[in-house]
């Protein structure tokens, strides 16, 4: 029975993990679809025509367009940045260097190594006390880096992954996680922008007040009013959450496993922690891209190496 009970728990995963593949460009077309309804129920509805009126009320459409279109163009720009950007995977025939493996980066996944071409150094990594730490993953058939972790979706091991994001069709990991951030950061208040100046027919549609819409125009606001509602709340949820990770210099997958240590190894203060994600040029924090410097200094796009505190627990 517990051998049945474990592979059916096997399978539903297995299934879990192409159902993620299968959604695929889907979750795009979905992501699209929502930025078309509201840019129909902001642009084309309510204040494309309110430019004409003259006035405050021109005045306050120019405004909200304006805006509208910034955000929408960081959000767009950071959210493909996520979808076509490699989330970073272990360099081909990476090997942990003895001298520096400390052994924090977790434990070693077992001996049973089949089919793995190990060298000499490599196999007494293996039997050796001191190297208690180096990892190996063995779906890949190679060793882990320190923050790594093996992606059943994407068949792969990722760089300091953090998730795998069906929204992005994407892991989210080494390379892309500023993107994701700034995506989170750019929804946000998009979806706000769009919930407060929607707000008004909203209100009124639940009053005994005239609306001069036509009744498609009428569901197309109420429609995009409640869904960026949604989003802003439960996104906002997400930074909170991701902003504390960042402040940490965690991940999601490593706050659950560092959740009973008092000090966490790479933790080196906000100001550093929040540099090793968005880099030390200010000009670049607020759009998906890094300064030649940045990719120079940045930990994350050295592949596998990441300072650590040494007053640390080992991990």
């Amino acid at each position: 029975m517990k051998t049945s009970s474990n592979l059916d728990m096997a399978w539903n995963v297995f299934k879990y993990c192409t159902v993620l593949r299968a959604l695929g460009s889907v979750m795009i077309l979905v992501v699209l679809g929502i930025i078309g309804v509201s840019y129909y129920a902001v642009v084309v509805a309510k204040y494309g025509p309110a430019l004409f009126l003259g006035g405050l009320d021109s005045i306050t459409a120019l405004f909200v367009l304006f805006l509208f279109h910034s955000l929408l163009v960081m959000l767009v720009w950071s959210y493909f940045s996520v979808v076509i950007t490699d989330p970073g995977g272990v360099p081909p025939n990476w090997i942990p260097n003895l001298d520096e493996e400390s052994g924090g980066a977790g434990q070693w996944a077992g001996s049973d190594n089949d089919g793995v071409d190990l060298g000499a150094n490599q196999s007494a990594m293996l039997i050796e006390p001191k190297h208690q730490g180096v990892r190996f993953c063995q779906k890949c058939n190679q060793f882990k880096p320190p923050r790594c972790h093996h992606c059943s979706v994407c068949r792969r091991c990722i760089l300091k992954m953090d998730h795998h994001c069906v929204w992005v069709v994407n892991c989210v990991g080494a390379f892309n996680y500023k993107y994701f951030l700034l995506f989170l950061f750019y929804t946000f208040l998009e979806t706000t922008l769009v919930t407060v100046s929607l707000l008004p027919i909203f209100i009124a549609l639940f009053t005994d007040d005239e609306i001069p819409e036509s009744p498609g125009n009428l569901a197309a606001s109420f429609i995009t009013f409640v869904l960026n509602l949604a989003f802003a709340l439960s996104i906002l949820g997400f930074l909170i959450m991701h902003i504390s990770l960042v402040a940490g210099n965690t991940t999601t997958i490593e706050a659950f496993e560092k959740k009973t240590s008092p000090k966490w190894r790479y933790d080196l203060g906000w100001k550093i922690n929040f540099e090793q994600v968005f880099g030390k040029n200010k000009k670049y924090w607020l759009i998906p891209a890094y300064s030649k410097d940045d990719l120079e200094w940045l930990p994350s796009f050295q592949c596998v190496e990441y300072p650590t505190r040494p007053d640390s627990d080992d991990l």
